[in-house]
């Protein structure tokens, strides 16, 4: 039987609880900005960490503690590879000894940013087009409809402007 080795370094003998609890109390403010977790963003990165040239992004690894290959594949064929955890071993654990990055099913990923900046341009024009297509079909009458104007102006009328949702309280 192995014994596990202590996590934590062992307080001397000198040290009292008080003191104990004042020294942990200072570690753990010198590396949490907010001990409440409600409303974190678990999966906010600095954007300083990401190397120049490099676009991060988490991707799924496991739902419900499965993992799906196919989408792993598929994942890869669009560039992305996992990012090792040695390049940024303050985002996990002390003593973590896993090779990935990973947190609640996500597994952190990067790629060129020159290919996910014409990914997302790609994207952009799909969306474009879907939007230009939906107007057509609005606007627009096949033979033997009626005419969807009245004396010139559209009888409908799309918006397409960007306004903050409202949040109900």
């Amino acid at each position: 039987m192995t014994i596990r080795p202590e996590m934590r370094p062992t307080a001397s003998a000198e040290e009292s609880p008080r003191e104990r609890a004042a020294r942990r109390t200072a570690e753990l403010k010198g590396h949490a900005t907010d001990l409440n977790d409600d409303g974190t963003d678990e999966f906010h990165l600095e954007i300083g960490i990401i190397p120049d040239g490099w676009s991060y992004e988490w991707k799924t690894r496991t739902i419900l503690g499965a993992e799906d290959p196919a989408h792993q594949v598929a994942l890869a064929r669009k560039g992305w590879e996992i990012v090792p955890a040695s390049r940024h071993p303050e985002l996990m654990p002390v003593g973590y000894r896993g090779v990935d990055i990973t947190r609640k099913g996500m597994v952190l990923m990067e790629r060129p940013m020159e290919i996910t900046q014409e990914a997302r341009n790609s994207e952009y024009r799909k969306a474009r087009m879907q939007m230009r297509d939906k107007e057509a079909q609005l606007t627009q009458s096949k033979g033997g409809e009626f005419d969807r104007t009245n004396k010139g102006d559209p009888l409908v009328k799309i918006g397409k402007k960007f306004e903050a949702m409202q949040i109900p309280e």
